[in-house]
């Protein structure tokens, strides 16, 4: 099974970055032979979208074709968002745009949120109400707040009571997101959500 991270800080060495790599550690210790890779948009790598991707050969197909092919073989996905200024980067949105059904059709997707304070909870209102129409991506009803990110997360062990209790809820999340991953492989398979009528959501 293949996990994708897709870490939606541009900020280089972010913290967002940093609790990409706990996520990534935390899910081959639940599952040895998860294959897991990692999408850092760290310096913001990907060009604005516009329409020249639909045409195979253009430049902008070309720069995305990295990042297409790791999300085309993942089996879901974890999508780490900081808050900025109460909205997801739009580096990240820039991201769902460019990712259709064939990258994360139909695919589960564990939402984390970092704050370097008390926030987190807007970019886990905005990724639920938005980026999913057309991809058909699922977010699943667990998500995970990484408040005061600075403080947790940091070596081996953990640091306080509040420490230790995020890492357990992180783990708890990463095991729901693995078993919806198994769960939804058959509705990928059946041939039922390849409608040729139906392309997009309502």
């Amino acid at each position: 099974m293949n996990i994708a991270i897709i870490v939606g800080s541009h900020r280089k060495d972010s913290q967002s970055s940093r609790v990409g790599a706990y996520i990534v550690k935390d899910l081959v210790r639940i599952d040895p032979l998860l294959h897991v890779d990692t999408i850092d948009l760290a310096g913001n790598p990907l060009p604005m979208w516009d329409e020249s991707i639909w045409q195979g050969d253009s430049e902008l197909a070309s720069v995305w074709k990295p990042y297409r092919d790791k999300m085309r073989k993942a089996d879901g996905f974890v999508i780490i968002s900081p808050e900025w200024a109460g909205m997801v980067p739009p580096g990240l949105k820039n991201l769902l745009l460019f990712a259709g059904p064939k990258e994360v059709g139909h695919k589960p997707v564990l939402i984390v949120a970092v704050s370097a304070s008390r926030g987190g909870s807007y970019p886990v209102n905005e990724l639920r109400t938005s980026g999913y129409k057309n991809s058909r991506l699922l977010y699943i009803p667990e998500h995970v707040l990484v408040q005061d990110v600075a403080d947790v997360l940091a070596g081996e062990t953990p640091t306080s009571d509040r420490d230790a209790w995020l890492r357990r809820r992180i783990e708890f999340a990463d095991r729901i997101l693995l078993e919806y991953a198994k769960a939804l492989a058959p509705i990928r398979s059946s041939g039922l959500t390849e409608h040729a009528d139906f392309p997009y959501g309502m």
